[in-house]
């Protein structure tokens, strides 16, 4: 059990050191062209990035897998958008970059770039291990299922900005299980069997 505990705290010390360290090269660029166009750019994007607008009632209205890893850059024309307020997401391994834009009467304005840290969600023998690095310490619910059925659930909130949660499942129950997670208005999820 310690040397688990160790290893995860380990693991935990590495993605927080990694998660810092693209914080800090990871961020975007949107500049107006002209009235209706805007050039969005991210830089050290990783090939298999999905990158995507959405209104502000959260339906895409565009989205594309990045091909090439690199710095990334596009001209969008959003002249045929509806008005109100859009966002840009980028979703790389470990981070989502959100950049916030309003358009109104033809006329676009940039909000502020916000960087959310996905959890991280492993199995491990019978231990399921997670660890979720937010600033903004909101409400995360965390809910485990077994054979479709749910387990376990429970909703935290963090003092610290790091969350670690490891759980102990039973060797005896063998089967199909899910670790559902919901923050940051996303929801996000690991399948395993044991």
């Amino acid at each position: 059990m310690k040397t688990v505990l160790k290893k995860y705290l380990l693991l935990t010390a590495l993605m927080l050191a990694t998660l810092v360290g693209y914080a800090k090269e990871n961020n975007a660029n949107c500049s107006l062209l002209k009235r209706e166009k805007i050039k969005i750019e991210f830089y050290n994007v990783k090939k298999g990035a999905l990158l995507s607008i959405k209104n502000e009632a959260g339906t895409i209205v565009y989205s594309l897998e990045i091909k090439n890893s690199g710095n990334y850059s596009r001209i969008f024309d959003l002249s045929k958008l509806e008005e109100g307020n859009y966002t840009t997401e980028l979703e790389k391994d470990f981070e989502i970059i959100i950049k916030s834009f309003s358009v109104l009467d033809g006329n676009i304005t940039f909000g502020k770039e916000k960087i959310i840290f996905k959890p991280v969600i492993r199995a491990q023998n019978n231990f399921v291990l997670i660890s979720k690095l937010s600033f903004e310490k909101e409400p995360i619910k965390i809910s485990l299922y077994y054979n479709s059925d749910l387990i376990f659930s429970e909703t935290l909130i963090c003092s610290e900005s790091l969350l670690k949660r490891t759980y102990k499942l039973s060797e005896k129950e063998e089967g199909s299980y899910r670790v559902v997670m919901h923050c940051n208005n996303k929801y996000y999820t690991k399948n395993f069997k044991l």
